[in-house]
């Protein structure tokens, strides 16, 4: 990936310095603190910072965000409109007809960032937004392209807009996109993404099955792979497992727990439920 690509559409493309490295440590009851206070300049243990990072849309046997629903209604109580981004698909238009039928049902009206003539000041008044999974490249890229990096994340660091996303969506709330499943279909400018949590995500985590054939490296090798390149942790989601983020806590939602990986330290499981603290 180029990281001197910093010029679209005749703009500059402002990419957000890299944070320093955040150690975590886990307690005996299976939360997560930060063993030591964050000093650079990209604090990202901000109070006001409130997110929903979603796994996955979909859970096996139920439709589009039903197992995240009543998680949803309580984290945009309050909230009349959310502005929904459809950059990881291609089809935009259908993605959000998808989502703004799917959000009517839970009492909110959606506008879709891609249809505003001025797509950053729509950001800019937003109450919350949603980013939709899909490809995380694509996604980045059109973010950047967009320019959109900077007011989501100054505007969620103020803690005036709130932030939900599914997939990808979460993978671009990290400090980097480095540790999504997917393709590069499309070379955005940068891996580095919003950074409005001090680690990185894997979302739709599956275990090794000891009884596959497959010869393939497991998504744990992959992000052992992660770490051995870098030293920012990674939580590993399952599917049907979320993060809630607020008031610089991090709490591990849904039906299914995380598994926690850190360099030079056995993963280590996260059961719903279990706190964590930036």
């Amino acid at each position: 990936m180029s990281e001197t690509a910093n010029r679209m559409s005749g703009r500059e493309c402002n990419i957000p310095p890299m944070p320093t490295h955040v150690p975590f440590s886990i307690s005996p009851l299976g939360s997560i603190y930060n063993a030591s206070r964050i000093t650079n300049e990209d604090n990202m243990s901000n109070s006001l910072v409130r997110l929903l990072l979603i796994s996955n849309s979909t859970l096996h046997g139920s439709g589009y965000l039903d197992h995240a629903e009543g998680e949803i209604r309580d984290f945009l109580a309050g909230v009349r409109q959310v502005l929904f981004v459809p950059y990881a698909l291609r089809d935009r238009d259908g993605y959000a007809a998808k989502v703004a039928e799917r959000l009517a049902g839970m009492g909110f009206r959606v506008s879709s960032v891609h249809q505003a003539p001025d797509p950053r000041a729509e950001v800019e008044t937003a109450e919350a937004i949603f980013i939709g999974g899909g490809n995380t490249f694509r996604l980045l890229k059109a973010l950047y392209d967009n320019d959109l990096l900077d007011p989501i994340r100054r505007r969620a660091q103020e803690g005036s807009l709130r932030y939900m996303g599914a997939s990808a969506g979460s993978n671009v709330a990290c400090p980097t996109i480095r540790t999504t499943n997917d393709m590069p279909i499309v070379e955005p400018p940068s891996l580095r993404a919003l950074g409005l949590v001090p680690f990185q995500i894997n979302p739709h985590y599956i275990d090794p099955d000891p009884n596959s054939t497959l010869m393939a490296e497991t998504r744990e090798e992959r992000l052992l792979q992660f770490l051995e390149e870098n030293e920012t942790p990674v939580v590993a989601l399952r599917e049907g497992a979320m993060l809630r983020v607020e008031g610089g806590r991090v709490m591990l939602k849904g039906v299914a727990a995380a598994r926690i990986f850190r360099r030079g330290q056995p993963p280590r499981e996260l059961v719903p439920g279990a706190r964590l603290e930036l």
